[in-house]
């Protein structure tokens, strides 16, 4: 088991996040964009928003994640349900989450910006009125 439980843990050594995570998808990313269907540019580009937040993540967590020797084969478990075309789990976490968060924060934003606009529209009536009255 000791050979083994070595391999399986330094899987990401050998074919795991560099290959699949960059070369294999930046080949999929260029072919998704000559392609003329929008349906497997969604899936590339939510990978590569995805990607970016776990590299963050890895970053920030880096002297965390040392500790955890299973992050790594975790990893890329998590980056082959991202990028393997029978899930598409990038569109998936992009579509439940991302997608969600985006739509609550513009839906909020606009009615922010909505009532700011319309409190410096009366503001603005107000000051003319006053202007008007004094002259």
């Amino acid at each position: 088991m000791g050979k083994s439980w070595t391999l399986i843990t330094h899987l990401h050594t050998i074919a795991g996040y560099t290959h699949i995570g960059l070369c294999l998808c930046r080949y999929a990313s260029v072919c998704a964009m000559e392609s003329p269907t929008k349906v497997d540019d969604e899936q590339w580009l939510s990978y590569w928003i995805i990607y970016s937040f776990i590299t963050l993540l890895e970053m920030v967590a880096e002297p965390v994640l040392y500790w955890i020797p299973i992050w790594y084969p975790v990893k890329l478990l998590f980056v082959s349900w991202l990028v393997l075309p029978q899930f598409k789990g990038a569109s998936f976490i992009y579509e439940k989450l991302v997608r969600e968060q985006l739509r609550k924060y513009r839906a909020g934003h606009f009615r922010k910006g909505h009532a700011a606009a319309a409190a410096d529209d009366k503001k603005v009536h107000i000051a003319k009125a006053e202007h008007d009255h004094v002259h």
